[in-house]
């Protein structure tokens, strides 16, 4: 069993008995991350709760070799879409997808997520305004992730005082 594996079986537990979804784990180098979410967003405290009860259970299953950074996070707005059931939760939202070299196609594709599978999924490209899609196979998926809508900011003006 890889050691995300043994990982999650310890986290899910702690984060359903607090209310939150445990969405992924990840381990790069020697950081490990667990990302967990909310409806309606997630507080500072709960991940501070959550993270101290994560590395006591850690500490006592043992299950990852050698020092590891614990970080215990929100997946925030534009959140990496790995599984099959990330990208079927992304449904309806825009997205970035980065496929795999040597497939059919542009490498990058960005658009709306109209269906997601137990095989792959399907995009509906923004630069298609005829609506033709793209239908990628996981297999065929380098890298995913959710894209926020930060919108246009407009900097803020003053009046300027009149002369007297």
């Amino acid at each position: 069993m890889a050691t995300t594996d043994r990982v999650r079986a310890i986290v899910l537990p702690l984060a359903e008995e607090r209310g939150l979804d445990l969405y992924d784990v990840e381990q790069h180098q020697v950081t490990l991350r667990v990302l967990v979410s909310k409806e309606g967003g997630i507080d500072i405290g709960a991940l501070t709760e959550l993270s101290r009860s994560i590395s006591r259970a850690l500490d006592d299953a043992d299950p990852v070799a050698g020092k590891y950074t614990l970080e215990v996070s929100s997946p925030g707005l534009e959140r990496p879409l790995r599984r099959p059931d990330h990208f079927t939760g992304a449904v309806n939202d825009r997205v970035t997808v980065k496929t795999v070299p040597g497939g059919e196609g542009e490498r990058r594709v960005t658009g709306v997520l109209i269906a997601a599978d137990d095989e792959g999924i399907t995009v509906r490209p923004d630069e298609d305004l005829d609506g033709e899609e793209r239908r990628l196979g996981y297999d065929e998926i380098a890298a995913a992730r959710t894209l926020f809508d930060w919108g246009t900011t407009t900097k803020p003006t003053t009046k300027k005082k009149k002369a007297s």
